[in-house]
């Protein structure tokens, strides 16, 4: 695949100062002027203000500008405008409204998380001495930007868009959804169907089920308001995942073991309608997560613009 990440975005809030607390707080390295960086990935996350909350820009990356080429052909073909530069192409997604960048840049090696030993039936990897989760006592740090979930008022335009123009992979379909790779990833970014286009959410990964969990254990100490869904393990993707909500009402996901799809042709999307497309186990959704409380006005706030 000529892209290889989704390598970072900007996210427009009302309350900038506020916002930009929370993800420091999120474990996201503050780098100055509401830029912020994970551990592996580098500058991933900007904030800037805006109206309303909203996703201004996605950027991915690219391997070299023969990359860049074909996707302003295949663009071209969409009817979808887009600009070039020598490194860099730009263009905006018509379903979700999202400005999107191409660019090319290096492909990031992560550190190689040391493999942590569990205790099971039969299986006595750790003898003698406690788990190496509940020894952790420094911040979680996560590690890179995993994906992003996007409300679209055309999610069928949205999907060719990423796949037929950018050059997006499916990997899972649902009705009214899709979940769509730029990398390994089972998903970088998914397009859903709504009738405004919004920010869903942004979901960070970290090492492993104990950062999920201490993360968030973190981030709701004095702040409960910030609760959105979890601990649980989502079916499509299996990853494990905790949601919050930062101050504009964006939610934020610390996610850990993703499925890893490397050989495209050993991986077979499917179709999936029933309750696990949403989840395996876990709380049960809260109706917020389904339909955030803010959509109404949102929807008024898009409507004005317009």
């Amino acid at each position: 695949m000529a892209l290889h990440r989704l390598a970072r975005i900007t996210i427009g809030v009302p309350q900038v100062e506020a916002t930009a607390a929370y993800y420091a707080d999120f474990g996201l390295t503050n780098l100055g002027d509401n830029r912020f960086a994970t551990t592996d990935g580098g500058e991933q996350l900007r904030i800037v203000h805006a109206a309303h909350r909203r996703l201004e820009e996605l950027v991915v990356g690219a391997d070299d500008p023969d990359d860049l080429e074909r996707i302003g052909a295949a663009l071209l073909r969409l009817d979808v405008p887009c600009s070039r530069s020598t490194h860099s192409l730009h263009t905006v997604d018509p379903g979700t409204r999202v400005a999107v960048t191409v660019e090319v840049q290096p492909r990031v090696r992560q550190r190689v998380f040391a493999r942590v030993p569990y205790n099971g039936p039969g299986l006595s990897e750790r003898p003698d001495t406690r788990a190496p989760g509940v020894l952790r006592e420094g911040p979680v740090r996560p590690r890179r930007l995993g994906h992003v979930v996007l409300g679209s008022t055309d999610q069928e335009a949205s999907q060719r868009f990423f796949t037929d123009g950018l050059g997006f992979k499916a990997s899972d379909l649902v009705p009214g959804a899709a979940f769509l790779r730029c990398s390994t990833d089972h998903h970088n970014v998914l397009v859903q169907r709504s009738p405004v286009p919004f920010l869903h959410h942004t979901s960070w990964q970290v090492d492993d089920v104990d950062e999920v969990g201490r993360g968030a254990t973190h981030m709701l100490q004095g702040h409960a308001e910030r609760h959105v869904w979890g601990l649980g393990r989502h079916h499509l993707g299996s990853n494990f995942f905790w949601y919050l909500k930062d101050p504009a009402g964006n939610f934020s996901e610390y996610f850990a073991d993703m499925d890893c799809i490397v050989d495209d042709q050993l991986w077979t999307p499917r179709v999936w309608e029933d309750i696990r497309a949403l989840y395996s186990w876990g709380p049960a959704v809260p109706p917020s997560f389904l339909e955030p409380e803010d959509l109404a006005a949102l929807m008024t706030g898009a409507h004005g613009a317009s």
